[in-house]
């Protein structure tokens, strides 16, 4: 567990003004979403900040995370400037039953978007988003809307967890809503900022994590069994290890930003999903039943991390590491 960051003050000054509970609209309007593009020199004060924010709440970094991430992506493909004030998400989640097509409204790089979207965080408290969908042509697409306009329904639909229930991540129904096209077909995943954001995420996590250590050692404060110091000991060396993994990843990046980082993002994920794992693992042996029941901060965060580590895909991303080992010519496992 490292000192009190820039970042957590940050935060902390803003709790304390806002309340325990901070509202995306509070950070935007603070500034807190000025970090640096990913790849520009400085992508681990990038991943500091995320990591803040989801130390003191995960629904609110999803929505912290998916606005800073839209604002990379539209500075990467030139797309609309952001207003001041304005609140953006990403949704590009592409399940099989929900997807939202394109069509060509007969201005330059102007659309239509018609479907449903599934997995809209923060619908109800975001301005605008950038939307993945499909052009006539069957190409994979991305568009810039603004969600003020006829057309774009917010739902209550479609989600039922406990967990990131704070994330406010339901349905939202597209009507003929005007957006704007942002680069060519395939641009999303092709460009270098792709893997940068996801790997991103991993910072998320690895924040989410740090909270939950951060609670686990206070109530460890003047603790002689043996076993709770064993169980701190392991998170310890769980997120130290999830940390390097970070440092690494974003000098990397920072280093070749124009360079395919799918290799790295994955490692980064996979590494931070398992101390994630690790460390609630032993934060719930360490504290016991009366945390998890009369802590509604510990509790939630224990409820939250599980259903976010679900952006991982798991043994699909372990196997798409391996094929890239097999690929890579460099020099691996070195010291």
């Amino acid at each position: 567990m490292h000192a009190t960051t820039p970042e957590r003050e940050e935060i902390s000054r803003l709790q304390k003004r806002h309340g325990r509970a901070l509202r995306l609209a509070t950070l935007v309007d603070a500034g807190v979403d000025c970090v640096p593009l990913p790849g520009a020199g400085h992508t681990l004060v990038r991943w500091q900040q995320l990591a803040a924010v989801a130390a003191h709440d995960l629904s609110l970094v999803k929505l912290f995370e998916g606005h800073t991430d839209a604002l990379a992506i539209l500075a990467e493909l030139h797309g609309p400037a952001p207003v001041t004030g304005e609140r953006w998400a990403t949704w590009c989640a592409e399940p099989p039953d929900a997807r939202v097509t394109f069509e060509s409204n007969g201005a330059r790089a102007g659309v239509q978007l018609h479907g449903t979207k599934s997995w809209c965080s923060g619908a109800a408290s975001v301005t605008h988003a950038v939307v993945s969908g499909w052009n006539a042509a069957g190409e994979a697409c991305l568009a810039a809307v603004a969600l003020d306009q006829p057309g774009v329904t917010v739902t209550d639909q479609g989600w039922h967890a406990v967990g990131m229930a704070g994330s406010g991540s339901v349905d939202v129904r597209f009507d003929g809503a005007e957006a704007v096209q942002l680069g060519v077909p395939g641009d999303y995943t092709r460009r270098a900022g792709f893997w940068h954001g996801g790997a991103g995420v991993a910072a998320c996590w690895y924040g989410g994590a740090c909270g939950i250590a951060l609670m686990t050692r206070e109530r460890s404060r003047g603790a002689s069994e043996p076993h709770r110091l064993a169980h701190l000991g392991a998170i310890d060396v769980a997120l130290s290890g999830a940390a390097a993994l970070l440092r690494e990843a974003a000098h990397w990046i920072d280093a070749q930003p124009d360079a395919d980082a799918h290799g790295v993002a994955l490692r980064v994920r996979l590494g931070v999903e398992r101390a994630a794992e690790v460390v609630m693992h032993h934060a719930g042996r360490a504290v016991g039943a009366g945390p998890l029941c009369r802590d509604a901060r510990f509790a939630q965060a224990m409820a939250d991390l599980p259903v976010f580590l679900r952006q991982s895909h798991a043994e699909r991303d372990l196997a798409a590491l391996g094929i890239h080992l097999l690929d890579t010519k460099a020099p691996l496992w070195t010291l």
